[in-house]
C-alpha cells in the first residue's frame, strides 16, 4: 500500500514511546495521523506540531474507544492504517517475598489494557477500514499493526502479567489475518526488545548501558524510529501478513 498524503492513519498510545515514534514517522511522509492516548497535553501537543488529530482514549474501555474513532474520522477521514502501541508494564511476582499472591486487579488492569485495548481498537477500526474501497493490485483496504513485546516469548521474572497480556496480542495475530482476510485487510504484530520508552528512560544510565550490552547486535537500545520504520515497511509491503516480526538485535531475555 503506498504512503502518501491520501493514507490516514490511527496510532494509540501517540502521546510517547513507540507510540509517538510511529505518528512522526508517518506524518513526516505526508500520512495524515490521528492520535488516540490518555495524556490530553502531550497527545494534543504533539497532534499540533505534526498536523495531525488527539483524541483522548482509554483503550481498555469500548465506548472511549469508538468515540475516539468518531473523533479522529470527523477530522480526518476514515484511517486505513491502525498502528496499535498503547500498553501498560507493572512489575509484579506471581508470590511476593511476604507470600502474598499477585495482585488480581493489577493482573486485569494489564490485560485490560495491552490485550483487550488492542482488540478494542482492532476490531472496531477493521470495521470501518471495510467500508473503504480497495486500492492497488492486490486489492488491499487496509493493515492493522499491533504490538507485542520478546517478553511474550521469554518473560522475565515479575513479568506474569505482562507477558500474559502480550502472548495474548501475538496469539490474535494469525486468526484476526484470517478474519479479515476476505475484507483486504490485514495483521501483523511488531514484538520489539529492549528500547529507548518513556519507562526505559527512567532508569539510571548504568542499567541502561547493561541491558545495551546484553543485545548482541546493534549493542544498543531499539529506539522508536527503528519500530516505525519497520512499521512503515509493513504498511508498503502487502506479502506481510498473520505474523509475528521480533525487532530485537537478536537478544533472548535471561530470567532476571
Amino acid at each position: 500500500m503506498d504512503i502518501n498524503s491520501d493514507l490516514v492513519a490511527v496510532v494509540t498510545g501517540g502521546a510517547s514511546g513507540l507510540g509517538e515514534g510511529v505518528a512522526r514517522h508517518l506524518s513526516a511522509k505526508g500520512v495524515k495521523v490521528g492520535l488516540f492516548d490518555l495524556n490530553e497535553e502531550r497527545g494534543e501537543a504533539i497532534a499540533k506540531e505534526i498536523g495531525g488529530s488527539f483524541a483522548k482514549v482509554d483503550v481498555s474501555d469500548a465506548a472511549s474507544v469508538a468515540a475516539g474513532f468518531e473523533k479522529i474520522r470527523a477530522a480526518n477521514g476514515q484511517e486505513r492504517v491502525i498502528v496499535n502501541c498503547a500498553g501498560i508494564a507493572p512489575g509484579a511476582k506471581t508470590i511476593d517475598r511476604e507470600g502474598n499472591a499477585h495482585d488480581s486487579g493489577l493482573f486485569s488492569k494489564t490485560l485490560a489494557v495491552n490485550l483487550i485495548g488492542t482488540f478494542h481498537c482492532a476490531s472496531m477500526g477493521a470495521a470501518g477500514i471495510a467500508t473503504l474501497d480497495t486500492v492497488g493490485n492486490d486489492l488491499e483496504r487496509g493493515v492493522i499493526i499491533n504490538t507485542a513485546s520478546v517478553a511474550a516469548y521469554e518473560g522475565q521474572v515479575g513479568q506474569i502479567a505482562y507477558s500474559a497480556s502480550k502472548g495474548g496480542v501475538m496469539g490474535m495475530t494469525l486468526p484476526m489475518a484470517r478474519d479479515l482476510s476476505r475484507d483486504g485487510i490485514r495483521v501483523v504484530t511488531i514484538a520489539p526488545g529492549i528500547f529507548m520508552t518513556p519507562m526505559m528512560a527512567g532508569f539510571s544510565d548504568e542499567v541502561q548501558q547493561s541491558l545495551a550490552e546484553n543485545t548482541p547486535f546493534p549493542k544498543r537500545l531499539g529506539k522508536p524510529d527503528d519500530y516505525a520504520s519497520l512499521a512503515e515497511e509493513i504498511i508498503r509491503n502487502s506479502m506481510i501478513n498473520g505474523e509475528t516480526i521480533r525487532i530485537d538485535g537478536a537478544v533472548r531475555l535471561q530470567p532476571r
